[in-house]
């Protein structure tokens, strides 16, 4: 049975916890016990309604003042999926407990008063939700029982708020008229809107995918703790952060950037042939690594950006400012490290969607940042990592969560979007060019295919002028010629397929040492 994580956001008394709170009682996610304690705390004052808003606010300060302070999660399941749900608060004071909920949602619901019609706080949460990466939304106008379900109050709201997720790059939501207090088009479809052609909201969700997709990126291991229990063991524990590891795969150990092989991968419930994303495991290399917590072990030749400068957007959450030139704490993946803001770009007016020059962000303000970290981090743009492209800012003395950044990408790519470079063709491609001679051309093609399994581009040719090898080198590809070959070429005659890549290894063409790599040069 699949699982569906979704948080709720708008701004405050639009309905997200009775809305939630109306999910959880006609799925029967709710004990008896609950269901006694909430109906003696409705009794005065609800008109003879349940209040179905105090099964998520738990806090005592919630239910005195009939707000949400804190994230809620809450588990309901029903035959066809299960859910974990985060009800978030509407209050813009609370707005950081808002994008905490939905960091790790799939989808989001937007709750908006069909009385009030589209708030700031309605912007400012889909503008969140959508710079972290959510891909679903779901736009319910509750209160509908208040308007008499007026249809045009509904399309008026449609029609301003598609504007404005067009605008942010949203993807296109679903918008449902609904009642949460009567449970109108909450679970069945409501005969007050016979308008209305669309589903009810929990056969949507029941069917929307959940679009985790965490096994289809790159695989990488952020190590969390080094397991030495006795002479003959050493194993990196942590959580597969994404994508895909096999035992016997080739990868790369950062910051080490030595090449080995995955020896074993270990669980409690003995060894695995494959690991994918979510899974905690230990793994166990062929070869002897410096490695400690922090540190990333990925495939050879899908390497993620190793870089101490990077642009980020971010969601400031501390009531004492962010201000450039700073130190602060960088904590990303299991690696925390030592970091300055060294400029804002620009701070967003949620609004307009205008970009405003600003000396530093305030408290909920959301912004374009960039970030120096005394040490390399390991990271992928957040738009293709949700989770090696995010990172949180800490107060190095209270220890306080400041922000949340979503890295865009290295500082200063813009500067080499002329002209490729033999830098980035051996970033793209995960080594350096070379030419190879081989006598044999039955092993000339077996050694393509095994540089090709690694994800090298390769290739073999009979003849080659000087000219094609100049054309191949500056291509980044390595090239293994079958003829006569210059002088200037690598000679892996006489060689066993496997030797040869062993070869290119101890040269420098399949290990990643930085200085090597940025030389660019060919062998």
């Amino acid at each position: 049975m699949s699982l569906l994580r979704f948080s709720t956001a708008g701004s405050v008394d639009d309905g997200k916890s009775t809305l939630i709170g109306r999910l959880l009682y006609d799925s029967k996610g709710i004990y008896d016990d609950q269901l006694a304690s909430v109906k003696k705390a409705s009794a005065n004052g609800s008109g003879g309604h349940i209040d179905l808003a105090l099964l998520t606010d738990g806090l005592r300060a919630e239910r005195e003042q009939g707000i949400t302070i804190d994230v809620a999660y809450r588990y309901f399941s029903t035959p066809k999926r299960k859910f974990i749900i985060a009800d978030t608060p509407g209050h813009e004071q609370y707005t950081r407990n808002m994008a905490t909920g939905a960091s790790t949602a799939d989808l989001a619901i937007i709750l908006i008063d069909a009385r009030n019609g589209v708030l700031p706080q309605s912007r400012r949460h889909a503008f969140i939700a959508n710079l972290l990466g959510i891909k679903h939304f779901v736009v319910a106008i509750n209160k509908m029982d208040m308007v008499e379900f007026n249809e045009a109050i509904y399309d008026r709201i449609r029609v301003e708020f598609t504007s404005f997720m067009n605008r942010i790059g949203a993807p296109a939501p679903l918008f449902i008229p609904i009642s949460a207090r009567d449970g109108d088009n909450v679970v069945d479809k409501s005969l007050k809107t016979p308008w209305y052609q669309g589903p009810a909201l929990l056969p949507y969700l029941e069917e929307v995918p959940a679009d985790s997709g965490r096994e289809d990126l790159p695989a990488r291991f952020p190590v969390q703790y080094v397991l030495r229990p006795n002479l003959d063991f050493r194993g990196y524990a942590g959580q597969i952060a994404s994508g895909v590891f096999r035992a016997g795969d080739l990868v790369l150990a950062l910051p080490a950037r030595r090449h080995t092989r995955i020896e074993r991968i270990v669980t409690y419930d003995g060894d695995l042939a494959t690991a994918s994303a979510l899974q905690s495991v230990t793994i166990c290399l062929a070869d002897e690594i410096d490695i400690s917590r922090g540190d990333m072990i990925v495939p050879a030749l899908a390497v993620p950006f190793v870089a101490r400068r990077f642009n980020s957007s971010i969601v400031w959450m501390n009531s004492r400012p962010l201000e450039p030139g700073r130190s602060y704490l960088i904590k990303h993946t299991s690696h925390q490290v030592r970091g300055i803001i060294r400029s804002i770009h620009h701070r967003v007016d949620v609004n307009t969607l205008e970009h405003v020059s600003a000396q530093r962000l305030e408290l909920n303000e959301i912004g374009e940042i960039s970030v120096e970290t005394h040490r390399p981090l390991f990271f992928d743009p957040y738009t293709e990592n949700r989770v090696t492209g995010a990172f949180i800012v800490i107060d190095p003395l209270s220890n306080e969560t400041l922000g949340a950044g979503m890295i865009i990408d290295v500082e200063g790519k813009e500067e080499t979007r002329g002209q490729v470079t033999a830098a980035e063709r051996t970033t793209r491609f995960g080594h350096k060019p070379a030419i190879i001679a081989v006598d044999d051309p039955e092993a000339a093609l077996l050694l393509e295919r095994e540089l090709f399994d690694l994800g090298a581009a390769t290739a073999v040719t009979a003849t080659a002028s000087e000219g094609t090898l100049q054309l191949a080198r500056a291509a980044g590809l390595i090239l293994i010629v079958t003829g006569e070959v210059p002088a200037m070429a690598l000679d892996a005659r006489r060689l066993a397929t496997h030797e040869a890549v062993s070869l290119l290894e101890r040269r420098g063409i399949l290990v990643g040492h930085e200085d090597q790599l940025l030389a660019g040069e060919g062998i």
